[in-house]
């Protein structure tokens, strides 16, 4: 019975929001792995929130080269440690990063793929690309979180690509922003409407 759940919620159709489905492969590890229901809702709708920043970055910047796939995989994934560190789906807690990240290349996840799991709460580190960017935004605006440090960070990559000033892009973002935000009392009733275990 819960694989099936689990299988269900990560691609069924929904109406109330309407959220675009996980990608297959990662909603069938989803199911293999037990994942609780509102972990699985969870990552479909910071999933939903990448492929609204990801068209938009397609749109405005089609100079700027990035991964739109490793983007929603990332997004789809970030926090599948959770599965084992379940007393982090209701309260605070980072160890369930570098734990998602281990359990995502023991299931046969590439490394460049399962490095989201670990570093999608990192944006300030060393070395983080627009992929790694987008997945922490997406984590933050699904739920209307702004956050300065990792905008700004946003919008000197697309500056940089689109050799426009920070100013401009800055309110290209913010629009964009407020537009997915405003959706975000109907994700969280979404995620808040299926259980923390099943």
């Amino acid at each position: 019975m819960t694989t099936v759940n689990a299988l269900s919620i990560g691609v069924d159709d929904t109406h109330d929001p309407p959220l675009r489905p996980l990608p297959l492969t990662v909603a069938e590890l989803l199911q293999r792995l037990d994942a609780p229901p509102r972990l699985v809702a969870h990552l479909r709708a910071v999933h939903d929130v990448a492929r609204q920043l990801v068209d938009w970055v397609e749109r405005q910047h089609p100079e700027l080269a990035f991964d739109r796939a490793a983007v929603l995989y990332g997004a789809a994934t970030h926090d599948i440690g959770k599965i084992l560190h379940t007393a982090e789906l209701s309260g605070p807690g980072a160890e369930h990063e570098e734990a998602g990240r281990e359990l995502l290349a023991e299931h046969g996840v590439p490394a460049e793929l399962a490095r989201f799991a670990a570093t999608h709460a990192s944006w300030s580190e060393p070395g983080v690309g627009i992929e790694d960017l987008l997945v922490s935004l997406a984590d933050k605006v699904w739920k209307n979180k702004r956050v300065s440090d990792l905008e700004d960070r946003v919008v000197a990559e697309l500056s940089r690509a689109g050799a426009r000033p920070a100013w401009e892009e800055y309110m290209h973002l913010d629009e964009v922003l407020v537009r997915i935000g405003d959706g975000a009392d109907e994700r969280l009733a979404y995620q808040m409407s299926h259980p923390l275990r099943y």
